[in-house]
């Protein structure tokens, strides 16, 4: 069977937590390979700091919103790089997993199943 790669090509990608460490370095990446990029973040652990040289390209949009609420999007996606987390695994992070026991438990369960 031959299959049309071109039903598998990626062009428009939503990243949760788009604006933490992880998550603006794949915005960085996937823009600077063409694609669309529409990072959803609520600012709680990521910093806008990180996302500043990227608002003023087309083809990035930044949208403010808690995952643990649904999100109605108008556009068609190619895939979701779900990085949303208010805390750190690290313990001495001062936003730790062990500090957000519920937050983090929520994001990862709720929003997960928001994003789908």
């Amino acid at each position: 069977k031959t299959i049309n790669h071109e039903l598998y090509t990626m062009s428009r990608i939503l990243i949760t937590g788009g604006a933490g460490f992880i998550g603006s370095h794949l915005c960085r990446r996937f823009l600077a390979d063409g694609y669309e990029v529409i990072c959803v973040d609520n600012f709680v652990s990521g910093s806008r700091d990180n996302l500043t040289e990227l608002l003023s390209n087309p083809k990035f949009t930044l949208i403010e919103h808690d995952i643990c609420q649904p999100l109605t999007m108008s556009h068609q996606l190619s895939a979701i790089l779900h990085f949303a987390c208010p805390a750190s695994p690290n313990p001495a992070s001062p936003i730790s997993y062990m500090a957000h026991p519920v937050e983090t438990l929520m994001v990862n369960s709720v929003g997960s199943k928001n994003m789908l």
